[in-house]
């Protein structure tokens, strides 16, 4: 073999380690593809939709995230209701942390299919503890979420979904 081939064989197979070397730490400590599965996300996510979590995201209350779930073992997408020592209410579909009225724009829609005089979410009113998280679905009605397994601890949360990336027409950055 030449030696002009065989440098450039050289070259290219150092180029495609080192990107593929890349690829793995990036996947590993940095962002991660996950596929939403089900349909408790309603309607801000549909099944199968396609998204990256990143995994150094510094957890905030309404964030999306990934995380194993409690008693099943699987990734689940939820909406981060409560923090550690956070004190949450639901009473007549009022969300309340610390005493604090929230509104949820994003279950809207659901709302609107729940029979008049029916509420989405039932009422509640949870402590949570140091070192986890409360979490709920969108999709209130149709959600395996805290309120059947409890709450989550921080250490299984894989990361904070930050974009959609499928479908393409539905795109979308998180902030």
């Amino acid at each position: 073999m030449e030696p002009f081939k065989s440098k450039e064989l050289s070259s290219w197979f150092k180029t495609i380690l080192i990107t593929l070397a890349v690829v793995l730490v990036c996947r590993q400590f940095l962002f991660s593809p996950v596929t939403v599965k089900g349909e408790s996300m309603n309607p801000t996510f549909d099944t199968n939709n396609k998204v990256f979590i990143s995994k150094i995201s510094e957890i905030n209350r309404f964030d999306l995230i990934v995380f194993q779930s409690p008693n099943h073992g699987e990734e689940h997408i939820k909406r981060v209701i409560g923090l550690p020592r956070d004190i949450v209410e639901v009473k007549n579909d009022v969300l309340r942390v610390n005493g604090k009225e929230y509104i949820e724009p994003y279950l809207a829609a659901n709302k609107e299919k729940v029979e008049q005089g029916q509420n989405l979410t039932e009422d509640l009113k949870v402590t949570v503890p140091e070192g986890s998280i409360y979490v709920m679905g969108d999709n209130r009605e149709k959600s395996g979420d805290s309120r059947l397994y409890g709450f989550v601890a921080l250490d299984a949360i894989s990361g904070e979904v930050k974009v959609r990336y499928f479908p393409f027409n539905q795109f979308t950055v998180f902030s």
